[in-house]
């Protein structure tokens, strides 16, 4: 991981006030994007909140709004300052407003690479093993505004079930459950045949792989994964980014960037709780990473 900066130092010189260029900030506020229930949410990021809170000096809050969208208007309007987002919902708000956020830090997979995938699956006692056997049931999305729970499987699938995902076209209904943790709860209860959620595809099916929602699920007793299929798999999918909004001071951005930037070597168990399974860390990220996801929002908006 690149380091720029002495985390001592910025400690000692933000000590009592984070103070820049004589702006100062009297708190910090973390977006938490949906996808599992809030305490769980919450409880994940506490570690993150902490040390940030510890280097600025200043109450850190976290927000863990019912939607993605919350988070996305969060940091359109100036009251969240950090967030771990998927590409779509950052595209959203570059769309809305260039200048309010960028991409600072991308979370690195164990083997070093940093994508992840969209997988869609269902039960094995289903009886649908491929997409060709989901014709006439029941599909769930997540959020509307998730790159793995609908942008993506929303591009890809039509291109190989030669339909569209609405409702009676292919599948007999498409619905929206409103996340990942709620699409596996889901299909694991019989609710929806099959639905899609996120994954690193690295590891064992059985733990739900290394991270992601299906990891997330394992680990909180949710589901056995031995009940599941895998159906299908996206192309790679660029990965998730921390973004940071633009306004704040720049020894602020500079601190909080510092923190998560060396949080795999100094808080291993920060960085799998923050990234939702085993991850090496974060490494720096920028814009061009994701201009094809503005691309295909920018699409499914036309």
């Amino acid at each position: 991981m690149k380091k720029t900066l002495t985390l001592a130092l910025l400690t000692t010189t933000l000590a009592g006030a984070a103070m820049a260029d004589s702006h100062t900030i009297d708190e910090f506020r973390i977006g938490i994007l949906g996808g599992e229930n809030a305490q769980d949410r919450m409880n994940s990021n506490e570690c993150l909140r902490g040390a940030i809170e510890d280097a600025l000096g200043v109450p850190t809050k976290l927000f863990a709004p019912a939607d993605y969208n919350g988070v996305i208007q969060g940091l359109l309007g100036g009251t969240i300052d950090l967030s771990l987002m998927g590409p779509s919902s950052y595209a959203a708000v570059h769309i809305a407003d260039e200048t309010a956020v960028e991409p600072i830090l991308v979370k690195v997979n164990v083997d070093g690479s940093t994508g992840y995938y969209s997988v869609g699956f269902a039960r094995i006692d289903s009886g649908v093993t491929s997409l060709e056997d989901m014709q006439g049931k029941t599909f769930g999305f997540g959020d509307p505004n998730s790159t793995s729970g609908y942008l993506i499987p929303s591009v890809e699938i039509p291109d190989l079930i030669s339909a569209s995902m609405e409702s009676g076209d292919y599948f007999g209904e498409v619905k929206f459950t409103g996340g990942h943790e709620q699409t596996i709860v889901a299909v694991n209860n019989g609710d929806v045949d099959g639905g899609v959620t996120w994954t690193d595809g690295q590891g064992n099916w059985e733990d739900g792989y290394t991270f992601g929602a299906l990891r997330k699920a394992v680990d909180a007793g949710l589901v056995d994964m031995n009940d599941m299929v895998e159906i299908w798999r996206s192309k790679l999918i660029p990965g998730e980014p921390v973004v940071l909004r633009t306004a704040l001071p720049d020894d602020v951005r500079a601190a909080v960037t510092e923190i998560i930037d060396t949080m795999g070597e100094k808080d291993t168990d920060c960085a799998t709780a923050l990234a939702g399974g085993e991850v090496s860390g974060f490494d720096p990220i920028t814009h061009d990473a994701y201009t094809s996801i503005v691309a295909a929002r920018l699409a499914k908006s036309n």
